[in-house]
Protein backbone atom coordinates (compact mmCIF):
# COMPACT_ATOMS: atom_id res chain seq x y z
CA UNK A 1 0.00 0.00 0.00
CA UNK A 2 1.17 3.52 -0.98
CA UNK A 3 1.97 5.72 1.69
CA UNK A 4 1.68 9.41 0.76
CA UNK A 5 3.20 12.26 2.20
CA UNK A 6 0.63 15.11 3.53
CA UNK A 7 2.81 17.26 0.88
CA UNK A 8 2.15 14.67 -1.58
CA UNK A 9 -0.57 15.55 -4.32
CA UNK A 10 -2.35 12.82 -6.32
CA UNK A 11 -4.30 14.64 -9.62
CA UNK A 12 -4.27 11.81 -12.37
CA UNK A 13 -3.34 13.04 -15.57
CA UNK A 14 -6.84 12.89 -17.10
CA UNK A 15 -8.20 15.20 -15.01
CA UNK A 16 -4.88 17.44 -15.19
CA UNK A 17 -5.10 17.31 -19.06
CA UNK A 18 -8.66 18.38 -18.83
CA UNK A 19 -8.67 20.85 -15.86
CA UNK A 20 -5.38 21.69 -15.11
CA UNK A 21 -6.10 21.15 -11.62
CA UNK A 22 -2.47 21.63 -10.43
CA UNK A 23 -3.31 25.54 -10.58
CA UNK A 24 -5.30 25.48 -7.94
CA UNK A 25 -2.56 23.97 -5.69
CA UNK A 26 -0.54 26.72 -3.38
CA UNK A 27 -1.58 29.91 -1.56
CA UNK A 28 -4.03 32.48 -2.37
CA UNK A 29 -4.82 35.97 -0.95
CA UNK A 30 -6.71 38.90 -1.46
CA UNK A 31 -10.00 40.83 -0.03
CA UNK A 32 -13.76 40.51 0.00
CA UNK A 33 -15.38 42.84 -2.45
CA UNK A 34 -17.13 45.62 -0.36
CA UNK A 35 -15.90 45.58 2.69
CA UNK A 36 -12.78 45.22 2.01
CA UNK A 37 -11.27 42.50 4.17
CA UNK A 38 -8.42 39.64 3.73
CA UNK A 39 -9.01 36.77 3.12
CA UNK A 40 -6.50 33.70 1.95
CA UNK A 41 -7.85 30.12 1.31
CA UNK A 42 -4.16 27.67 0.64
CA UNK A 43 -4.62 24.26 -1.14
CA UNK A 44 -2.49 22.06 0.44
CA UNK A 45 -3.08 18.98 -1.87
CA UNK A 46 -5.54 17.31 -4.10
CA UNK A 47 -5.78 13.33 -4.12
CA UNK A 48 -8.71 12.47 -6.18
CA UNK A 49 -12.05 14.63 -6.03
CA UNK A 50 -10.94 15.40 -1.84
CA UNK A 51 -8.94 18.91 -1.09
CA UNK A 52 -6.80 19.23 1.53
CA UNK A 53 -7.67 23.42 2.50
CA UNK A 54 -6.98 25.99 4.77
CA UNK A 55 -8.92 28.47 4.35
CA UNK A 56 -8.44 32.10 6.77
CA UNK A 57 -11.20 34.97 6.71
CA UNK A 58 -12.08 37.25 10.04
CA UNK A 59 -8.97 36.42 11.44
CA UNK A 60 -9.48 32.46 12.10
CA UNK A 61 -8.04 29.44 9.69
CA UNK A 62 -10.53 26.91 8.81
CA UNK A 63 -8.71 23.60 7.78
CA UNK A 64 -10.64 20.35 6.38
CA UNK A 65 -11.36 18.75 3.23
CA UNK A 66 -12.56 20.48 0.21
CA UNK A 67 -14.93 19.04 -3.04
CA UNK A 68 -12.85 18.71 -5.84
CA UNK A 69 -15.29 18.92 -8.81
CA UNK A 70 -13.48 19.90 -12.37
CA UNK A 71 -11.15 23.13 -11.52
CA UNK A 72 -13.13 24.28 -8.81
CA UNK A 73 -13.09 23.21 -4.75
CA UNK A 74 -15.72 23.90 -2.64
CA UNK A 75 -15.09 23.89 1.13
CA UNK A 76 -18.02 24.65 3.47
CA UNK A 77 -19.82 27.58 2.06
CA UNK A 78 -17.14 28.90 0.33
CA UNK A 79 -15.59 27.61 -3.38
CA UNK A 80 -12.66 28.84 -5.24
CA UNK A 81 -11.81 28.49 -9.41
CA UNK A 82 -8.73 29.47 -11.12
CA UNK A 83 -8.78 29.61 -15.28
CA UNK A 84 -5.14 30.75 -15.33
CA UNK A 85 -2.99 29.53 -11.86
CA UNK A 86 -2.76 33.23 -10.83
CA UNK A 87 -5.83 34.66 -10.52
CA UNK A 88 -8.64 33.07 -8.62
CA UNK A 89 -12.23 33.88 -8.03
CA UNK A 90 -13.52 33.11 -4.30
CA UNK A 91 -17.13 32.65 -3.44
CA UNK A 92 -19.71 32.68 -0.50
CA UNK A 93 -23.04 31.96 0.11
CA UNK A 94 -24.83 30.45 3.03
CA UNK A 95 -28.05 31.60 4.41
CA UNK A 96 -29.35 34.10 1.43
CA UNK A 97 -26.01 36.05 2.13
CA UNK A 98 -23.26 36.38 -0.87
CA UNK A 99 -20.29 37.59 -1.13
CA UNK A 100 -17.22 37.31 -3.61
CA UNK A 101 -13.61 38.02 -3.74
CA UNK A 102 -10.36 38.32 -6.18
CA UNK A 103 -7.10 36.67 -4.80
CA UNK A 104 -3.82 36.15 -6.10
CA UNK A 105 -1.77 33.21 -6.50
CA UNK A 106 1.59 33.73 -3.68
CA UNK A 107 4.49 32.72 -4.91
CA UNK A 108 6.25 29.22 -3.42
CA UNK A 109 8.92 29.38 -1.78
CA UNK A 110 11.90 28.85 -3.75
CA UNK A 111 13.18 25.31 -2.48
CA UNK A 112 12.16 23.38 -6.11
CA UNK A 113 16.04 23.08 -7.00
CA UNK A 114 16.19 21.13 -4.46
CA UNK A 115 15.02 18.42 -6.95
CA UNK A 116 16.96 18.90 -10.07
CA UNK A 117 19.55 16.04 -10.12
CA UNK A 118 19.28 12.32 -10.42
CA UNK A 119 17.39 10.30 -8.38
CA UNK A 120 17.27 6.68 -7.73
CA UNK A 121 16.04 3.39 -5.16
CA UNK A 122 14.71 0.14 -4.78
CA UNK A 123 12.23 -0.85 -2.20
CA UNK A 124 12.19 -3.92 -0.71
CA UNK A 125 8.74 -4.27 0.36
CA UNK A 126 7.33 -4.46 -3.09
CA UNK A 127 10.20 -5.27 -5.35
CA UNK A 128 10.31 -1.87 -7.16
CA UNK A 129 13.05 0.17 -8.28
CA UNK A 130 12.70 3.31 -10.37
CA UNK A 131 14.78 6.45 -11.30
CA UNK A 132 13.90 10.03 -11.95
CA UNK A 133 16.19 12.24 -13.64
CA UNK A 134 15.21 16.06 -13.10
CA UNK A 135 17.28 18.07 -15.87
CA UNK A 136 16.13 21.37 -15.48
CA UNK A 137 13.09 23.55 -13.65
CA UNK A 138 11.54 26.80 -15.32
CA UNK A 139 8.83 28.13 -13.22
CA UNK A 140 6.06 25.27 -12.70
CA UNK A 141 7.32 23.35 -15.56
CA UNK A 142 10.37 20.62 -15.22
CA UNK A 143 12.03 18.61 -18.02
CA UNK A 144 12.39 14.90 -16.59
CA UNK A 145 13.19 11.34 -17.60
CA UNK A 146 11.39 8.94 -15.49
CA UNK A 147 11.97 4.77 -15.44
CA UNK A 148 9.75 2.45 -13.64
CA UNK A 149 9.43 -1.09 -14.43
CA UNK A 150 12.20 -0.67 -16.83
CA UNK A 151 10.22 2.01 -19.27
CA UNK A 152 11.60 5.29 -19.46
CA UNK A 153 9.53 7.96 -20.65
CA UNK A 154 10.86 11.77 -20.86
CA UNK A 155 8.84 15.02 -21.26
CA UNK A 156 7.64 18.22 -19.18
CA UNK A 157 6.29 18.12 -15.54
CA UNK A 158 4.39 19.80 -13.17
CA UNK A 159 6.34 21.24 -10.57
CA UNK A 160 4.95 22.09 -7.25
CA UNK A 161 7.23 23.16 -4.53
CA UNK A 162 8.92 19.99 -3.65
CA UNK A 163 6.52 17.84 -5.90
CA UNK A 164 7.42 17.07 -9.04
CA UNK A 165 4.36 15.26 -11.01
CA UNK A 166 4.60 13.56 -14.59
CA UNK A 167 2.26 11.45 -15.88
CA UNK A 168 1.53 8.49 -13.63
CA UNK A 169 4.55 9.35 -11.52
CA UNK A 170 5.62 11.76 -8.94
CA UNK A 171 8.69 12.89 -6.80
CA UNK A 172 8.68 14.28 -3.69
CA UNK A 173 11.50 15.63 -1.15
CA UNK A 174 11.96 17.48 1.84
CA UNK A 175 15.75 18.10 2.18
CA UNK A 176 16.84 18.10 -1.50
CA UNK A 177 19.15 14.38 -0.86
CA UNK A 178 16.51 11.56 0.24
CA UNK A 179 12.72 11.41 -1.81
CA UNK A 180 10.20 9.26 -2.61
CA UNK A 181 8.51 8.10 -5.94
CA UNK A 182 5.18 7.04 -6.63
CA UNK A 183 3.80 5.69 -9.36
CA UNK A 184 0.57 4.12 -10.69
CA UNK A 185 0.19 0.82 -12.60
CA UNK A 186 -3.63 0.49 -13.56
CA UNK A 187 -4.91 0.94 -10.16
CA UNK A 188 -1.98 0.19 -7.74
CA UNK A 189 0.28 2.68 -6.80
CA UNK A 190 3.94 1.71 -5.60
CA UNK A 191 6.47 3.98 -3.36
CA UNK A 192 10.15 3.71 -3.63
CA UNK A 193 12.78 5.54 -1.69
CA UNK A 194 15.17 7.21 -3.29
CA UNK A 195 18.27 8.84 -3.26
CA UNK A 196 20.08 11.90 -4.61
CA UNK A 197 23.21 10.47 -7.18
CA UNK A 198 26.16 12.92 -6.71
CA UNK A 199 27.12 15.01 -9.38
CA UNK A 200 28.57 13.56 -12.15
CA UNK A 201 32.64 14.14 -11.56
CA UNK A 202 32.03 14.90 -8.49
CA UNK A 203 35.68 14.82 -6.71
CA UNK A 204 33.90 13.85 -2.99
CA UNK A 205 32.10 10.97 -4.42
CA UNK A 206 35.23 8.65 -4.35
CA UNK A 207 37.58 7.65 -1.99
CA UNK A 208 40.38 6.00 -3.01
CA UNK A 209 42.59 5.70 0.14
CA UNK A 210 43.00 2.33 1.27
Amino acid sequence: MAIVTQSTSQISPAMERMYHQSNLLGEWKGNWAGNNQAVSFKVVNIRGARAQVEYTHNGRTERGFGQVDGATISFGSVSIGTKDGKGAALVFSAGGGKASAYLKKQAPPADDNRLIGSWGGYSADNGKSASFRVLSINGKEALVSVTTDGITRQGTGMVYKNVIMFGQAQIATDDGKNGKIIYQVGSKFYTVGVTKYPPAGSSSSVDKTA
